[in-house]
């Protein structure tokens, strides 16, 4: 089968790009699940034409998005993570040997039979963990409904665009700091602060509104062609503050290489 050109724009006038093999489409309910096999990234995931994740590159953004929060909280034991059904930032979660218990909450059962599929290299077998439990639908209403305190809630979700908008707003980051724990964080991607630096600013400033301490970070994702932002929000979670020695012993502790 011939290769195709997968264009993802940034901006109106620049964008990135990774020739494929198409291997599998799904159409679902939500969106459009393309499975490709790529030469720079080998398999990579796209929903509704937007790069989601690939094996050779899932490690800069899952490694990253979870493990500065859960290194600085002195001991994680449970975990919410809404969206995130390629397994990605599961796997990165369990590998805190405290965490007792993760809820996975994701909107389109889709997303997780395909990385079941396609992206056990990303997974590694997580969805079927004794202390996972799935929940498939709507990540906003767990959160405003559920009694449980988690101490970690990870956002990982598609770019704030359509029916994801509402999970950017203030008003659900609120509803995440009720359902946290004391010493507890929100977690998430904000965005290219170089091509998205509205959506960056607008980010911040709706965590802030709900918590006192946000902290942002970024690194550069292949996948998705840019530098890429990611914050940590809590009432007493200084991430900045954190020695770099605290988090590298912390790592050691718990196990953690690679």
């Amino acid at each position: 089968m011939s290769a195709t050109r997968l264009f993802e724009p940034l901006t109106a006038g620049s964008g990135v790009y990774f020739d494929g093999v198409l291997l599998e489409v799904v159409q679902t309910p939500c969106q459009r699940i393309e499975v490709f096999d790529t030469s720079d990234l080998g398999k990579l995931m796209r929903i509704d034409g937007a790069n989601m994740t690939s094996e050779r590159d899932e490690f800069f953004f899952h490694f990253i998005l979870v493990h500065p929060p859960a290194l600085a909280h002195p001991a994680p034991t449970r975990v919410l993570i809404i969206g995130g059904g390629d397994g990605g930032s599961l796997e990165e979660v369990l590998k805190h040997p405290g965490i007792r218990r993760v809820v996975l909450a994701e909107l389109d059962a889709g997303v997780i039979d395909v990385a079941r599929r396609h992206f056990g290299a990303i997974h590694h077998g997580a969805f079927d963990d004794p202390r996972v439990e799935i929940r498939i639908g709507d990540g906003m209403a767990l959160v405003r409904e559920t009694a449980e305190r988690f101490d970690l809630i990870y956002l990982d979700l598609t770019d704030p665009i359509g029916p994801a908008e509402a999970l950017y707003s203030a008003a659900f980051y609120a509803d995440c700091r009720r359902a946290l724990a004391d010493g507890g964080a929100l977690v998430l991607h904000i965005g290219s602060p170089f091509s998205h630096g509205e959506r960056v600013r607008s980010s911040l400033a709706n965590l802030r509104s709900a918590f006192l301490q946000v902290t942002p970070w970024f690194v550069h994702i292949p996948v998705y062609g840019a530098t890429w932002g990611f914050a940590s929000a809590s009432d007493n979670m200084d991430l900045a503050s954190l020695p770099p020695a605290l988090m590298a012993s912390r790592l050691a502790e718990r196990g953690i290489g690679g």
